[in-house]
């Protein structure tokens, strides 16, 4: 009778132990937008498969060889209850905490159900204790098998808020401009959406929702009659990314911002992120509309020869490179918006430009030179759109700072923070440690930084720069999860041999050096913030 209830305890300990890890692996598989194999590459890479209670139940097992089953049932039973009592809840204690969605809880639950009920052997043969390794251990599989089995629902489900998505769209029929790049596109969403929403009701697709079924709810749930703009945001993942959302929203205007390294690891190469990223134009042309892009990324061949093809179609925006400089030429025609000079100062930015023959000089509240080129392609995209140039600057003298892209916040203490805390590209990490060096304080300047991620093969050239960079702009650094990024350290001790670095787990820890060493007149640069599954690998 006794060994019978500490069998029944021994399952409701496992059953309550299995759904918390659950939700320790939803909270990654989410960040990973559910890609099964993102999510096993992850799992592989950091090795987060159980460790402390396979140990636990090893020990339960050699013990059975000497003492009664009872108490070897006991003792992991005892187990389970520890480590179930001191797992995190990642819908509470996270960074960017697990939301339970509905497609979340149609993966989690039926999950739950199989990896509870896999427990049930042990009604049966309660003496087989290795086989608790086994049930454990397959608490992220049992997630991937039911995702990949409902992958005929989600389509359909998907399907049906798609075209709901698109008939409202054409129902009200905006005018579409959407905005692609490797970096900037948020940024210049948030410039440009600014100055349409000062002329008519406008439509901008919120924060970082780049992706289709992103897309789809706002679009469902927000685009109303009276809009007669929308902006969007598009993402890429990989070829055709482009191309699906622009089958999504038609655009009538599309904004190129940049070719970079961001998601790099997702391309592995730079003419690959360029054909991509030019998918957006190939879908404006389609629809006989204008595209404004930066003019550097004509330096790939696919995105030449498509501007060669369609010259009229096209508005290039960039700094013309002086004759007889860079082996880099500058593809800016007379018609081209060019960049005369571009000035940071306390109150922020002042942009020289030159517009069809004429000359403006715009000012805006924002910090960081690299915001001059996304102010320029606003500008460019504001002047097609037939708004004039006062109303332009009208517009960006009340442009708020971009939240989380160098965002300067001055604080109560006399210390000044420098949030670029959404930033992961080489270019705008290189920006940023441009501002902390050139922002006046009489005290120190320190950078609190985890690198950058999704470079693939770039990851250690570029960190090794950016190091030394910051050696030379900085006073002292605070680096997170410093193992991810060896070259960067390499770099910063290479050009600032005598300067402080700090190497630290998490960013909670280093927000608490910083709150303890802080004095009057410090400027604080929060470069990067990562994502759970980067930062803080669960301890399972």
């Amino acid at each position: 009778m006794i060994e019978t209830i500490s069998i029944v305890l021994l399952f409701l300990t496992y059953a309550a132990f299995i759904g918390r890890r659950s939700l320790t692996y939803m909270h990654i598989y989410q960040q990973e937008e559910y890609d099964s194999p993102r999510f096993l590459k992850w799992l592989w890479a950091n090795k987060a498969f159980d460790k402390r209670l396979s140990f636990i139940v090893v020990l339960g097992v050699a013990a059975s060889f000497f003492i009664p089953f009872l108490f070897a049932n006991l003792f992991i039973l005892a187990g389970f209850i520890f480590i179930t009592s001191i797992e995190k809840d990642p819908r509470r204690e996270s960074k960017k905490n697990l939301v339970l969605t509905s497609r979340a809880k149609r993966i989690f639950f039926p999950a739950y159900a199989i990896g509870a009920l896999s427990g049930v052997w042990c009604f049966f043969k309660p003496e087989l204790f290795w086989l608790w390794i086994i049930t454990i251990q397959c608490a992220p599989l049992w997630l991937v098998a039911v995702n990949e089995l409902l992958q005929p629902y989600e389509q359909g489900l998907q399907k049906k808020f798609r075209l709901e998505a698109q008939e409202r769209l054409a129902s009200i029929n905006p005018k579409v401009i959407a905005i692609t790049g490797s970096f900037g596109k948020t940024s210049v969403k948030h410039i440009l959406g600014h100055i349409l929403k000062t002329q008519a009701p406008t439509l901008i697709t919120p924060g970082s929702v780049n992706t289709p079924m992103g897309i789809a709810r706002i679009l469902r749930e927000q685009l109303e009659p009276q809009h007669q703009y929308l902006v969007v945001e598009m993402g890429a993942y990989g070829p055709g990314s482009i191309e699906r959302l622009c089958s999504l929203t038609p655009p009538d205007m599309g904004i190129i911002t940049a070719i970079g390294h961001a998601h790099y690891e997702r391309f592995k190469s730079l003419d690959v992120v360029a054909e991509t990223k030019y998918e957006l134009a190939q879908a404006v042309i389609a629809k006989d509309g204008h595209i404004i892009a930066h003019e550097r990324t004509l330096r790939f061949a696919q995105a030449r020869a498509l501007h060669e093809a369609h010259r009229a179609s096209f508005t290039l925006c960039g700094e013309a490179r002086p004759a007889g400089a860079p082996e880099e030429p500058s593809y800016l025609t007379p018609g081209d918006l060019e960049i005369r000079g571009i000035t940071q100062n306390m109150k922020g930015l002042e942009i020289e430009l030159t517009w069809r023959g004429e000359n403006h000089t715009l000012s805006t509240p924002l910090y960081g030179i690299h915001h001059g080129h996304n102010v320029a392609l606003a500008f460019a995209a504001s002047m097609r759109l037939g708004i004039s140039a006062g109303d332009i600057q009208t517009a960006l003298q009340s442009l708020p700072q971009i939240q989380h892209r160098l965002e300067v916040k001055p604080q109560s203490d006399g210390t000044t923070i420098i949030d670029d805390a959404y930033n992961s590209n080489p270019v705008g990490f290189q920006m940023a440690l441009d501002l902390l060096s050139c922002i006046e304080t009489k005290g120190r300047r320190i950078l609190v930084t985890p690198g950058m991620v999704e470079l693939g093969r770039a990851h250690e050239d570029a960190h090794e720069k950016i190091g030394r960079m910051a050696g030379k702009s900085c006073d002292i650094a605070l680096i997170v999860q410093s193992a991810r990024i060896p070259s960067f350290i390499a770099g910063f001790r290479e050009s600032a041999p005598n300067k402080p670095l700090y190497e630290v787990a998490t960013f909670a820890e280093a927000q608490r050096w910083v709150n303890q060493n802080k004095m009057p007149g410090d400027v604080v640069l929060i470069e990067n913030d990562l994502p759970d599954l980067y930062e803080r690998v669960p301890r399972i």
